[in-house]
């Protein structure tokens, strides 16, 4: 199977033999994902969550830290998510991660309340109307409070986590 598409690439992810599916011209993961996915501390087991998964930079690292855990990536954008998903297959992951093309907001339909044990999240950090908004959308919705802000990541969170489950946010 071709996992790539016109104007994307695949980046090494220096673990495990991981890569990643990025756009040569696009949003790429930051150091914030990967510190995200270090300070993060899965045990086996765990079902985890990652709010806004973008490519599936944190699930992808997460993996490859952890055993038998299930990790769940939920993205808006379709065209990402379906990046993320190829490099999911093309990591054979399929069997530990599965990406969800929703807003994050909907997570109570594909998950009960209170049953994640983590959930981690590298939210939009720019307000909005607070900086000038990036002219490509997939930019500007990964990093502005379009789709969704810090008060519906952290709710969310709230209502997915078990009692003693852990948040790991950027």
């Amino acid at each position: 199977m071709e996992y790539l598409k016109d104007g994307e690439r695949k980046d090494d992810l220096q673990l495990k033999g991981l890569k990643i599916i990025q756009k040569k011209e696009g949003f790429c993961f930051g150091i914030d994902a990967v510190l995200l996915s270090n300070f993060a501390k899965l045990k086996r087991g765990d079902n985890v969550v990652d709010l806004g998964t973008g490519t599936a930079i944190i699930p992808i690292l997460l993996s490859g830290k952890s055993e038998e855990t299930k990790i769940n990536g939920i993205e808006i954008q379709k065209e990402i998510a379906e990046m993320a998903d190829r490099s999911v297959q093309m990591n054979k992951l399929s069997n530990r991660i599965r990406i969800i093309n929703d807003d994050l907001k909907n997570a109570l339909k594909y998950f009960e309340k209170n049953s994640i044990d983590v959930v981690v999240s590298n939210p939009p950090y720019m307000v909005s109307g607070g900086a000038i908004v990036n002219p490509d959308s997939f930019k500007a919705i990964s990093r502005h409070e379009i789709f969704c802000n810090i008060d519906d990541v952290i709710r969310i969170s709230s209502e997915l986590l078990k009692n003693r489950g852990t948040f790991y946010m950027v």
